[in-house]
């Protein structure tokens, strides 16, 4: 029987099986294709440069024992390395070797003398120069579970978190990504889970990043040519925490680089938590593959605060700020900001201040007056009943009927009308927006502001409506 590279890489693999997980050899050794064998030489083909490097770092002697054991002690591996070239005639993560072109597919050979290489370990969290691989989770210590109250707007999302909290990697919310509006608490429930694992678990590596921050990390490695020890930095952290994800859109590659990771950090079973103002559904320019391991988890919205969750929250700021202040004081600024957490706590801190530095009682009127300039002076964000009571009147009908299942022509456009400035005009999902609009589903509401954006060139009627409604939406 003639011995070729496929009947010897054959083999290899029959004892490579026997040896690792079925996963681990479903993901690492079934792309692998056999190219030649040259002597005591075998060339394999590998989809990337990285994927080399990680072949080389976790099953350098697996390989070298199942070559050996084929080819005997001279036995030498050459890794081909093709990659499709996305991005046009730019090949910005590899080196400038002499490659074979072939169209836009790349290859370049490695020759691995099949010995392990380590290098040391960067950590761009620390100045430069100074040896020291200690990795700071940077947690704010003061954003934890205890402050987070749970209300109907984020009994899930807070539960979920808790539950990653008591066992990071353990549990099926891996990746767990939680979405909504600014200042509804994304960023404090990321953190209290930090907390809570830290202070449990000292000994696990935890770090909290925004995705901006990562973005420029990742920029200047691949100005330093560092990008695989920026990767090999991400890939030990135990509980990886980025926020604001949707920042990735458009940056394909930082997408590409933090797929790569978040593929170590998975496998291995690490946990990795995600906050986003956009449910991965509604995200924009991020690649398909990153946004189908983003659903791998669990996705849990934080929603706006009810007006008793509202006033739980208003009564836990003032009994840690030690401020002693009437019911009908708390509860009148509850029912006056309604927007999210942040404006709500803004609020009771401009009240508090102004009590103190004018020496001034806190009274309602006092309150009024805060509330008053606070709204004023603060953009924003309309709510989608609000919408809905602006186009019901509008169109002359009840709430009740836009949100019917009608479909006469008139209550149809009124409610893709709804759902379209609800888009424009609130950071709610399209799930959010169909299920407070009549119970429909996302594909629904895209339809609707497809719908309406059609209709505004084409319909001189309908453009009027979208620009009175947009007149009386206007913040």
């Amino acid at each position: 029987m003639q011995v070729t590279a496929e009947s010897v890489w054959g083999e290899c693999l029959k004892f490579v099986k026997d040896n690792i997980q079925p996963q681990a050899y479903k993901t690492w050794f079934e792309p692998i294709v056999p190219v030649k064998l040259n002597s005591k030489v075998l060339s394999i083909q590998v989809p990337s440069k990285f994927f080399y490097e990680w072949l080389e770092e976790h099953y350098v002697k697996i390989l070298k024992v199942a070559l050996t054991k084929e080819l005997g002690e001279q036995a030498r591996l050459v890794y081909i390395i093709k990659m499709e070239n996305t991005f046009g005639n730019k090949s910005p993560f590899t080196e400038k070797i002499p490659s074979e072109n072939r169209g836009s597919i790349k290859s370049q050979e490695v020759d691995a003398p099949l010995k392990n290489s380590h290098s040391e370990l960067k950590n761009p969290f620390i100045i430069p120069g100074i040896r020291n691989l200690k990795i700071e989770s940077q947690l704010n210590a003061s954003y934890n579970f205890d402050n987070f109250l749970e209300g109907d707007s984020n009994r899930l999302a807070r539960s979920a978190g808790i539950a990653v909290a008591k066992k990071p990697g353990g549990t099926s919310f891996n990746p767990l990504l939680i979405f909504g509006g600014v200042g509804l608490g994304k960023t404090h429930l990321a953190h209290a889970i930090g907390v809570y694992i830290k202070e449990r678990s000292p000994e696990k590596t935890v770090l909290y990043i925004s995705a901006e921050k990562f973005t420029q990390q990742y920029i200047e490695a691949v100005k330093k040519n560092n990008r695989n020890d920026f990767i090999h930095f991400y890939q030990v952290i135990d509980i990886l925490i980025i926020d604001d994800v949707q920042f990735f859109s458009g940056k394909s590659g930082t997408q590409d680089v933090f797929f790569h990771i978040f593929n170590h950090l998975h496998q291995n079973g690490k946990q990795v938590i995600l906050t986003s103002d956009k449910a991965p559904v509604d995200m924009q320019d991020i690649e398909q593959r990153l946004l189908s391991r983003f659903k791998w988890g669990l996705s849990a919205e934080l929603q706006r605060p009810d007006f008793e969750t509202r006033v739980s929250i208003l009564r836990n700021k003032l009994y840690r700020d030690g401020v002693d202040i009437s019911d009908e004081i708390v509860e009148y600024v509850a029912k006056s900001i309604k927007s999210n957490v942040r404006e709500l706590e803004g609020a009771i801190i401009s009240l508090i201040a102004q009590s103190s530095f004018n020496k001034r009682e806190v009274t309602i009127e006092l309150a009024k007056q805060v509330v008053d300039k606070f709204v004023k002076n603060t953009k924003r964000e309309v709510s989608i009943d609000y919408i809905q009571k602006v186009v019901s009147e509008y169109f002359q009908m009840d709430v009740s009927t836009l949100q019917s299942k009608t479909r006469k022509r008139h209550i149809v456009q009124a409610r893709q009308l709804a759902m379209f400035f609800a888009k424009k005009f609130t950071k709610a999902s399209l799930a959010s927006i169909g299920s407070q609009i009549g119970q429909r589903d996302h594909a629904t509401v895209l339809h609707a502001c497809k719908t309406v954006d059609n209709l505004s060139f084409t319909d001189k009627q309908f453009r009027k409506y979208v620009e009175d409604l947009s007149k009386k939406l206007s913040i």
